[in-house]
């Protein structure tokens, strides 16, 4: 077992490229601002530049990489990195930063050097998001082997006035809330059970103005939670409801803003069950929850004065003698009655009783996060996030808030017809309205439980995994939406 990711130590330091203490120097380049860029490189990685750019090998596409020497000496090198082609934008400048940190760590290069000076943009609000990126391309996923791993960037420098080293900081402290986030989603659910889940979670929020609390199935079963207990049933770990209140010092009113990530840690599809292949990746259905935990952490390290609620429910979805039937009529602590027609349909489930509890709790605004349906995945692939909303200036402040933080979202729609489709004979709602529009019916289906309080539910289903290897991220979970939650805590709430 290995460490799955170490924390570089970051400078910010006023050096020009050529003279600073390092094993690579990172040069972003996007093509139009060649002119602020190339008197930033080294001589002589200036000369292999612009030789690469007349033989047309230099281009700004993401993920490009040139590497050029500077000679003798420290550094030796510098890597150009291509961010695209326009202005730069928070996820290209990640994407970059993290393609040269991954090159680094291939090539052993313990200390790196960022000039972001280099991207003739606003070199503040970037050095932010590039320590992110440092730091979450440190993240090592198979730290459950017994091969040593890729050593990590331990020293990176960024080439900044000292003045910004805030946001150094504040990038370190996202980008270490996303690993964390990762870190939980990566692991076998035979490691991460309800119970670990919980625990893990204390620990990680172990925070000044937070306070956890966690319900066994006894005070689960005494608030009424039978959505909740009824999806548990099946399982032998037992259910745990976790609730995170951050109390910043100070703050005694205004808005407070409810955070419900979805907690299966592991989701067989119960007696509907899944196909086999692919079901290892049912580890993952709890990534909803590790976004929220992640997001509750890098709020409270960073002080943000908004009070949150985060409330995750978490149980295993499994076939047992005791589980849930199609046909099956169960009721939530809010008092609606669910026909399961569909016990693979249980996200939702848990998530209603998770809704509520948010709301009994105080909040006044309501994100659920949720690995939900793969209609959203066929909707939109796994480059998007599918975003539902009942009030328009709450769904505007999530889509700026995942716009700084550089994570796509896009919204679907969510008309009273979609609600007809989730009616039931015999129950107030059924709980899958079938495979036609399936992540807006599976919204439609949350909204019941949230009332006249302004709600975002994010389907994060194509996003919370990435399959394939590319140049700035690793297979395995992304760590989606930690950034953009704690971008939403730190803006402005409509009343």
């Amino acid at each position: 077992m290995h460490t799955p990711f170490e924390l570089p130590l970051l400078r910010a330091v006023t050096a020009t490229p050529d003279t600073v203490a390092a094993d690579l120097v990172v040069a972003l380049y996007a093509g139009e601002t060649a002119d602020v860029f190339r008197p930033r490189l080294p001589v002589a990685a200036r000369v292999e530049f612009d030789a690469a750019l007349a033989r047309g090998e230099m281009l700004a596409d993401p993920g490009h990489v040139l590497v050029a020497s500077t000679g003798a000496g420290t550094p030796g090198r510098v890597i150009v990195v291509g961010a695209g082609p326009g202005p730069l934008t928070a996820d290209r400048v990640r994407r970059a930063v993290a393609t040269a940190t991954a090159w680094a760590r291939e090539r052993r290069c313990r200390r790196i050097a960022v000039d972001l000076t280099a991207t003739g943009a606003d070199v503040e609000t970037l050095s932010a998001v590039a320590a992110d990126a440092v730091v979450v391309a440190n993240f090592n996923h198979g730290h459950m082997k017994s091969a040593d791993p890729l050593p990590p960037v331990t020293e990176a420098s960024f080439l900044i006035a000292a003045g910004q080293r805030a946001q150094l900081e504040r990038g370190l402290v996202i980008g270490e809330a996303v690993n964390a986030a990762r870190l939980l989603a990566n692991e076998p659910g035979n490691v991460l059970t309800p119970r670990e889940l919980a625990d893990r979670a204390v620990a990680l929020t172990n925070e000044p103005g937070v306070q956890a609390e966690v319900l066994g199935p006894d005070r689960i079963e005494a608030l009424g939670m039978g959505l909740l207990m009824g999806v548990a049933r099946g399982s032998a770990e037992p259910a745990r409801l976790l609730c995170l209140t951050y109390t910043p010092p100070g703050v005694t009113s205004g808005p407070v803003l409810g955070l419900v990530g979805k907690g299966i840690t592991f989701d067989t599809g119960g007696i509907s069950i899944k196909p086999a292949d692919g079901m290892e990746r049912m580890k993952d259905d709890m990534a909803g929850a590790a976004a929220v935990i992640g997001a509750v952490r890098a709020i409270a390290r960073l002080g943000i004065p908004r009070r949150v609620v985060a409330v995750v429910p978490t149980t295993e979805n499994m076939p047992g003698g005791r589980a849930l039937k199609p046909g099956d009529v169960i009721r939530g602590a809010s008092g609606i009655t669910v026909e399961v027609n569909n016990t693979d349909a249980e996200g939702r489930l848990i998530l209603g009783d998770g809704l509520w509890y948010a709301k009994q709790k105080g909040a006044t605004h309501l994100v659920d996060v949720a690995t939900l349906t793969g209609a959203c995945v066929v909707a939109l692939g796994k480059v998007t996030s599918g975003l539902f909303g009942t009030s328009p200036p709450f769904v505007d402040a999530l889509k700026r808030a995942a716009e700084r933080a550089g994570e796509a979202v896009w919204q679907l729609p969510l008309g009273p017809d979609y609600r007809e489709m989730m009616k039931s004979d015999i129950a107030d709602i059924i709980n899958s309205g079938g495979r036609a529009g399936g992540a807006i019916t599976a919204a439609a289906f949350l909204r019941d439980f949230v009332g006249d309080t302004p709600w975002v539910h994010l389907d994060i289903a194509g996003t919370a995994w990435i399959d394939d290897v590319k140049p700035w991220a690793t297979k395995g979970a992304s760590g989606v939406m930690v950034r953009t939650l704690v971008e939403l805590a730190a803006g402005d709430l409509p009343q």
